[in-house]
């Protein structure tokens, strides 16, 4: 089994930084592409950075220059350094993976438990 481990959220002012983490762990031989989602009170879960295996990115228009997405592949961990942040950024922070735990069989998609980041003043 596999475990994604999300922590690092809390309460920041506006224009505050918060760095969240996310550690898979368990019966792991690889990890595709891994990615934050976000998803507010009332509102639809979406989709915030992903990172490909070979540390392509992309973001969501909303938090392109604001936020970096990183990881570790020798740690299998990925990380969200969230700078300038804004109320609308208050959500609850979802690590996505899809893993492998079993060579040449399909990858798997892994979800975190989610960590709760709230910005306000």
């Amino acid at each position: 089994q596999v475990q994604l481990v999300e922590s690092g959220g809390g309460l920041v002012q506006p224009g505050g930084s918060l760095r969240l983490s996310c550690a898979a762990s368990g019966n792991i031989i690889d990890i595709n592409a891994m990615g934050w989602y976000r998803q507010a009170p009332g509102k639809e879960r979406e989709l915030v950075a992903t990172i490909t295996s070979g540390g392509s990115t992309k973001y969501t228009d909303s938090v392109k220059a604001r936020f970096i997405i990183s990881r570790d592949n020798a740690k299998n961990t990925v990380h969200l350094q969230m700078n300038s942040l804004k109320p609308e950024d208050t959500a609850l922070y979802y690590c996505n993976a899809g893993v492998r735990s079993t060579p040449f069989r399909r990858y798997r998609e892994v979800w975190g438990q989610g960590t709760l980041v709230t910005v306000s003043s």
